[in-house]
């Protein structure tokens, strides 16, 4: 077996691959650029190297830089993860001249596959069904508007070299087109080193569903159940669950076939994932063969009992699989929740930061966790903005599910900005618990925006009682506070008015045994925890049910976080709840004047000058954040009076880029 395995790459995969390698006796070496001198896969490594400066163009994608440290370390194999150079025909070969073996499929693999285009050509001529489209790279955006009217709005414009959502735009009209040509030609550019751009037919409410392929170097080829990737937004996977509520045994069975059949036609070896596009009516389309570890392969883990980095290195050792395809097994249901630093109730616009606090729920055979960063870790905006991977398993969907809800309500996450609340939404929408499912469920579903989850009446009061039991245990408390008067230590009241938004209820307590009973609105239940001032999360039961929350005190009461919903409490006396709501409600600053950068990252392009007039839509500038190109538009007309950035200049988040007159 490899002696030491060099990762090249960062974040979760990396730390994830460090993982199998420990449990195989095998050494890893770690490389990191300036950004992640201290990350967490550097610190796990038995060794690590610096590769250069922070972007990836300079450091995780500089295939003399990875040799340099391959050289240095001694590494015998390398893994490259997903991402960077995992798909990189070039690195392959570097590393196959240099006497390293690449864990993963072979280079002629690569480059028949990993390249859409050609995979596109090849796949078609096996007789694989294909997307209409135009399989050729666009060569303008005069070209792009061309080919999409000829293929028939609305039309994808892909990256060439593309993955991960990067380099990936939608069309509905000539004008989409042509700004999309040139956005994801960008991102195309600055993620992949590669600009090419094609445009295919966009099927309209597809489901994306992929099968897991693994092969060996001995012409054994089989399949790991598929995956459904449906929730996705940006054509970024947010939410990915194996196997799918949609496909009966049958279509499992053709596409299975099918991908099999597609990776013993480019005599694959290794892991890999053939993605199709299906339609309602179950028929299936090739989309793309990634030739690497997917990020969401820990839900076909969880099911299947296969390590599938495990398998990989065994097979680029040149070990044949240790099992058929009767071997394996579909056990139970997973779910994987991507957990991203981004801000959902800002349009899901990247978040850069520390993170001030970092808990997640403890690993079970229930829940799988998958992390690149501790708490303190630094989010970086040069990077994607995943966090973690949130993985449950359940015998059923639905327990799969109950186990997600509860451990993202276990999560306690700040110093930036994330979507924990909108991972919770999605798990508990009637939609998602149906499985009825396609690419466009957060745009149906959250058509304005994501702006809080809706908790039912019932739910509402659980968390008041959750509110008068914290307060109750907080006033307690302080009753034993030391130097106060002996003769003076009044009872912790039993009577309060709960506000929350509009709404005003009185609520009495009496303490029980293991926490309070709560009278609200003329319902009586009990709540009980063991929860005591200062935790930041609530973990006990109400109504005999259980139930989690997180705490944060905000002045006389607390905001609670439970299922994707933040609830503001206050807890005031009866006396003190009169005064309150004579209380002036405090106006938001106008900044209707100004366009406000959404998030740290740098100025791309300014598309205006001072004393220009703009139209609602009309684009105003770019801003790019984690490898991602974002195009600030005019909300309404106006004149543009001052502009106060500029190409290459880094903004944080609400700084003005340009005022209106």
């Amino acid at each position: 077996m490899f002696r030491k395995i060099l990762i090249a790459n960062r974040g979760e995969i990396a730390c994830r691959v460090i993982k199998t390698c420990r449990r195989l006796g095998i050494q890893t070496v770690a490389v990191y650029s300036e950004a992640d001198q201290g990350a967490q896969h550097v610190r796990l490594a038995d060794e690590a190297y610096p590769i250069g400066p922070a972007p990836a163009a300079e450091s995780y994608l500089v295939i003399d830089a990875i040799l340099a440290a391959i050289a240095k370390s001694g590494a015998d194999a390398v893994h490259p993860g997903y991402g960077f150079l995992s798909e990189n025909r070039r690195f392959a070969e570097a590393l196959e001249a240099a006497g390293v073996a690449f864990i993963g499929p072979s280079t002629a693999a690569i480059a028949a596959m990993g390249d859409k285009i050609e995979s596109k050509k090849l796949a078609k001529a096996a007789g694989v069904n294909t997307v209409p489209g135009f399989p050729d790279a666009i060569k303008d955006a005069e070209q792009a508007v061309k080919i999409a009217g000829e293929v028939g709005y609305p039309v994808m414009i892909k990256a060439s070299a593309g993955g991960g959502g990067k380099g990936m735009r939608l069309a509905w009209n000539a004008q989409e087109a042509r700004e999309g040509f040139v956005s994801a030609s960008n991102e195309a550019r600055s993620s992949f080193g590669d600009e090419r751009v094609f445009v295919e037919k966009f099927i309209e409410q597809p489901r994306h569903i992929e099968i897991q392929v693994l092969g060996d170097k001995h012409g054994n080829i089989l399949y790991l159940n598929e995956r459904e990737c449906s929730i996705q937004r940006r054509h970024q996977k947010v939410i990915e669950e194996a196997p799918s509520p949609f496909l009966d045994t049958k279509t499992r069975a053709a596409m299975g076939a099918q991908a099999v059949a597609l990776a013993r036609q480019v005599g694959y070896s290794s892991a890999g994932t053939v993605e199709f596009i299906v339609g309602p009516d179950r028929d299936f389309y090739f989309l793309e063969m990634n030739t690497r570890l997917q990020v969401e392969h820990p839900v076909t883990e969880l099911i299947t009992g296969i390590d599938i980095v495990e398998q990989m290195i065994r097979v680029a050792w040149g070990e044949p699989l240790s099992f058929a395809q009767k071997d394996v097994k579909l056990n139970g249901w997973a779910i994987e929740s991507r957990l991203y630093a981004e801000d959902p109730y800002r349009g899901f616009l990247p978040s850069t930061g520390r993170l001030v606090r970092y808990r997640l729920p403890e690993e079970s055979p229930h829940v799988r966790i998958d992390t690149g960063v501790t708490e303190g870790s630094e989010i970086s905006l040069y990077y994607d903005p995943m966090i973690a991977k949130l993985c449950t398993w359940g015998k059923t969907r639905d327990e799969a599910i109950g186990h997600m809800q509860a451990a993202l309500d276990a999560c306690h996450i700040d110093g930036i900005s994330h979507n924990l609340d909108f991972l919770a939404a999605v798990a508990a929408h009637p939609r998602f618990r149906e499985g009825r499912l396609s690419t466009a469920f957060i745009a149906e579903e959250f058509p304005e925006g994501f702006h809080g989850a809706e908790l039912q009446p019932e739910q509402r009061q659980a968390l008041y009682g959750v509110a008068a039991l914290l307060l109750y245990r907080s006033a307690l408390r302080e009753t034993t506070i030391a130097g106060q008067m002996p003769s003076y230590r009044p009872p912790p009241d039993t009577a309060f008015i709960v506000r929350a938004g509009e709404e005003s209820l009185p609520v009495a307590i009496q303490p029980t045994a293991l926490g309070v009973r709560v009278e609200i609105a003329g319902k009586s239940f009990d709540v009980e925890s063991a929860w005591q001032p200062g935790a930041t999360l609530f973990q006990g039961q109400v109504a005999g049910r259980p139930l989690s929350a997180l705490v944060r005190r905000r002045g006389l009461g607390f905001r609670l976080t439970h299922g994707g919903a933040e609830v503001d409490v206050a807890v005031l006396r009866p006396r003190a709840a009169e005064l309150a709501a004579l209380m002036p409600a405090k106006q938001p600053p106008d900044t209707s004047k100004f366009l406000l950068c959404p998030m740290p990252g740098l100025v791309v392009a300014i598309h205006v000058v001072p004393g220009e007039a703009v139209k609602a839509g009309q684009p105003l500038a770019v801003v790019e954040a984690m490898k991602m190109e974002n195009v600030l538009r005019a909300e309404r007309d106006g004149v543009v009076a001052k502009i106060a950035a500029a190409a290459g200049d880094s903004l944080a988040v609400d700084q003005v880029i340009l005022e209106f007159e």
